[in-house]
């Protein structure tokens, strides 16, 4: 579960151990271990310099960011490491590490030193992968190896719903959560309801409709997301132990549910093998979460509203698209629409 300073220090307060468990529970089980690698990180250095980590003085934790910084670490970065701190460490008074009003200073200095910097257009070209996932190995679909047809799935229900991998990944077959409508026509994908996402309240169903049931639309079949899904639930329906809505192809896992990881690692390929059908290299530093950028920015230009993407993508806030996902996708070398033929 990692943290065991925070664990200690929550326990020296007279706290039990099922409520310090419930309070550390707050956080996923992602956040824990990744917290619990920094504070190690943090740990040893702190012994290297003959201090004691859950009670440093400020000055041991303003040296530590400044290594970091000399190293040229992402302001990103430097704030997880920051929150681990202040989790595990007793705190300055009433106010945890991260309050200290130098440490406060500290940080935005930190900011303006290491300006967050990110993409200005798409770190790869829709309209080939596009254009890759109409032929093989992803087509003929019905005929195609199981693990392309679950590459391409995952990579188009990526694109049209402009969800993270952690929604998509919650997806289930159970009848309460996947609604296909009769025709083919229209399906609806709820999460597990067990699934708690990264921002609490903030998951809505994935509702896809047929490129088939929109009149007077040039829609590429082979790119519709709905015939994708459906077939992939077909092909798996026989040796799936899981509800999750994708699960491994491969031995000795197989039928078992997939890892967000493992998912993440399933769109990156499906892009790079996109690519490499055609004879072309594919970009280096793919990403899975890019899917979002590149969705939302081709959605944006083609004319739908920033509250429908928002509410789409899951964003409270427009600020949020603008200043970290809006990408520039008028070049016309590019595709003009997302899953447009």
């Amino acid at each position: 579960m990692g943290l065991a300073p925070e664990w200690l220090s929550l326990s020296a307060v007279g706290l039990s151990q099922r409520v310090i468990s419930t309070i550390q529970s707050a956080r996923a089980s992602s956040t824990r271990s990744l917290y619990d690698c920094k504070w190690r990180v943090f740990e040893g250095w702190c012994h290297r310099k003959g201090h004691v980590p859950f009670q440093c003085p400020v000055s041991a934790i303003l040296s530590f960011l400044q290594d970091l910084i000399d190293k040229r670490k992402a302001f990103s970065t430097i704030k997880v490491y920051l929150a681990a701190i202040a989790a595990c460490h007793v705190g300055f008074g009433k106010k945890s590490a991260s309050q200290h009003p130098l440490v406060c200073r500290f940080m935005k200095g930190a900011r303006r030193l290491l300006p967050v910097s990110r993409p200005l257009v798409p770190p790869w070209d829709l309209a080939v992968v596009l254009e890759g996932l109409k032929g093989p190995p992803f087509e003929p679909l019905e005929g195609a190896d199981l693990k392309h047809v679950s590459l391409k799935t995952v990579l188009l229900l990526a694109l049209a719903s402009a969800k993270r991998v952690s929604d998509i990944h919650a997806l289930s077959v159970h009848p309460s959560c996947a609604q296909l409508f009769p025709g083919d026509v229209r399906m609806i994908l709820r999460p597990n309801p067990a699934f708690v996402p990264k921002v609490v309240g903030s998951c809505s169903p994935i509702d896809l409709v047929a490129f088939a049931a929109l009149p007077g639309e040039r829609l590429s079949h082979a790119l519709c997301p709905v015939r994708a899904v459906r077939t992939y639930m077909e092909r798996t329906r026989g040796f799936r132990r899981s509800d999750q809505l994708f699960v491994s192809w491969a031995n000795p896992h197989k039928g078992k549910p997939v890892t967000k990881q493992r998912l993440s690692h399933w769109v990156v390929e499906a892009i790079a093998l996109a690519y490499m059908s055609q004879g072309l290299q594919p970009p280096v530093g793919l990403r899975a979460h890019s899917t979002r950028g590149v969705a939302a920015s081709w959605a944006l230009f083609r004319g739908v509203s920033v509250q429908d993407i928002c509410a789409a993508a899951c964003w409270s806030s427009p600020l949020t698209f603008v200043r970290f996902y809006r990408l520039d996708v008028s070049a016309p070398c590019v595709a003009r629409t997302v899953l447009l033929s």
